[in-house]
């Protein structure tokens, strides 16, 4: 099992960013998947999943993001736009398989395969 994160990179506030996530070693459909965020000092938070075919969001991205996924493409889509200087973190995605069944999808001690993370700075 094999996530890639791509995508990350410097904005202004306002701007757009579009991560991408390749996996490999496994299908789409099979996995809960979602993207991650830690900012410096902070701990790792869920910032939007896909489980069990439901889209969740943190609240403070509601509006502004939008998760979807390319089972062709084996690949997770995080469109951002209207970025913040509070959105800057690394960017981690994150899958667990279905079959095992989660309580918090937000939960990032829900998942057991990890990306190595994009860098997202968001500043004037």
């Amino acid at each position: 099992v094999q996530l890639v994160e791509s995508g990350g990179g410097l904005v202004q506030p306002g701007e757009s960013l579009r991560l991408s996530c390749v996996v490999s070693g496994f299908a789409l459909d099979y996995y809960n998947i979602g993207w991650f965020r830690q900012a410096p000092g902070k701990e790792r938070e869920g910032v939007s999943c896909i489980s069990d075919g439901i889209t969740y969001y943190a609240e403070d991205v509601k509006g502004r993001f939008t998760i979807s996924g390319d089972d062709a493409k084996n690949t997770l889509y995080l469109q951002m736009n209207s970025l913040k200087p509070e959105d800057t973190a690394v960017y981690y995605c994150a899958a667990v398989p279905r079959r095992l069944g989660i309580r918090t999808p937000l939960g990032a001690h829900e998942y057991d395969f990890w990306g190595q993370g994009t860098q997202v700075t968001v500043s004037p």
